[in-house]
């Protein structure tokens, strides 16, 4: 069975710091790619960030770029992202997902909480 866990989300003052965590079981982690993705109370789901399973390409949304690095460890079965400069608009709860090339998502994990407020 899949699995997708995410931890480490936590309420912050503005530049702040957070390091989140998905910690994945129930299929060979190295061989997909992993995406971040987020939703702000009252809005949509947001992007984030996506990390390839090839070379460990990463990307970004603008909104979050030079602010959040995302990285994995494939020993560990585990995807991070780094949040640096915390802002309140990055208030949200946060997911890590599963990507299916050219399909979207297939596994979400069930989210962790990340306020950013002074």
């Amino acid at each position: 069975e899949v699995q997708l866990v995410e931890s480490g989300g936590d309420m912050v003052h503005p530049g702040g710091s957070l390091r989140l965590s998905c910690a994945a079981s129930g299929f060979t982690f190295s061989t997909y790619g992993m995406s971040w993705v987020r939703q702000a109370p009252g809005k949509g789901p947001e992007w984030v960030s996506a990390i390839t399973f090839v070379s460990s390409d990463t990307y970004y949304a603008d909104s979050v770029k030079g602010r959040f690095t995302t990285s994995r460890d494939n020993a560990k079965n585990t995807l991070y992202l780094q949040m640096n400069s915390l802002k309140p608009e990055d208030t949200a709860l946060y997911y890590c997902a599963r990507v299916i090339a050219g399909l979207g998502y297939d596994y979400w994990g069930q989210g962790t909480q990340v306020t950013v407020s002074s």
